[in-house]
């Protein structure tokens, strides 16, 4: 009986890989209800393997079917807790249902696995987008609330002031030099909200965009791990500033730079915008 079983175990996992083939040839014509049905078979012959629910997740994606999509990505990771696409696709549904915070975390654990399995791949750079834009939305609202905060402290203030100098000398206003002054502290608590340029320290020298995964070269200079793997792979085997051979073994995370951008966006979240 046990290898009857065996038998039919492997050909359920056949059949269900076949499903699979069919769905994937269905998803690049665009023929989204044919896929996910072809996938949803696999998924009744096999569901234990989680890249049968993140293909067919990635179908509800594209008709974004956002619930499903959440659903689906859910199981693949319980599946499979390793699953860059589980995570990268279970932010989108999130985000993509106003669930924002929950979103984020689920883009920066899929960025996370993505940087240790395949550091220079397209899924990264997809993610980063993706994780780029909803720190910025989230951003924004903060930043708008922050700003409304702000402006009625403010408004408070001064009347405080005014009212002050009134029971000192009630024939005066509030002296220009004191609003002035109480103008300039505002003007500095927003400041953190208003965007300026990055620092050349803390952005790449070949996208000159600010950095997201730094690497530092034995010539001391650093740069973004992704786009000098490219360099190294499409132009060349040496350093592009200092033009000294180089080979993708001696890159080396500059931990510092890391931290230091962290910290820069923590404050300044308006720098996530991508250009």
């Amino acid at each position: 009986m046990a290898p009857a079983a065996a038998d039919g175990g492997a050909e359920s996992q056949r059949q269900a890989d076949r499903l699979k083939q069919e769905g994937n040839a269905l998803f690049r014509k665009e023929r989204l209800s044919a896929a996910i049905d072809a996938y949803t078979g696999a998924i009744t012959l096999c569901p234990n393997v989680a890249v049968y629910w993140t293909n067919r997740a990635l179908c509800f994606k594209k008709r974004s079917e956002w619930a499903k999509v959440e659903a689906d990505c859910r199981t693949a990771i319980q599946l499979d807790s390793q699953s860059v696409k589980g995570h990268y696709m279970l932010g989108l549904a999130l985000v993509n249902s106003q669930r924002l915070s929950e979103g984020i975390k689920a883009l920066e654990k899929s960025l996370e696995l993505g940087r240790g399995a395949h550091p220079a791949s397209y899924m990264v750079e997809e993610i980063w987008q993706e994780l780029s834009k909803a720190k910025y939305i989230e951003w924004e609202g903060l930043s708008r609330e922050r700003a409304s905060q702000l402006q009625k402290l403010k408004v408070a203030c001064k009347q405080a002031l005014r009212n002050y100098n009134n029971l000192s000398y009630p024939a005066a206003d509030a002296p220009d030099e004191q609003l002035d002054e109480l103008e300039e502290i505002f003007m500095k608590a927003a400041k953190a909200d208003t965007p300026a340029e990055v620092p050349d320290h803390l952005c790449c020298k070949i996208t000159l965009d600010i950095f997201r995964d730094p690497v530092i070269t034995p010539s001391g200079v650093t740069y973004e791990r992704a786009v000098l793997l490219d360099h190294l792979q499409t132009v060349g085997k040496f350093d592009p500033v200092t033009r000294e051979a180089l080979e993708p073994h001696q890159l080396v995370p500059n931990l510092a730079i890391k931290e230091a951008v962290h910290a820069f966006l923590s404050e300044h979240g308006w720098a996530y915008k991508i250009r």
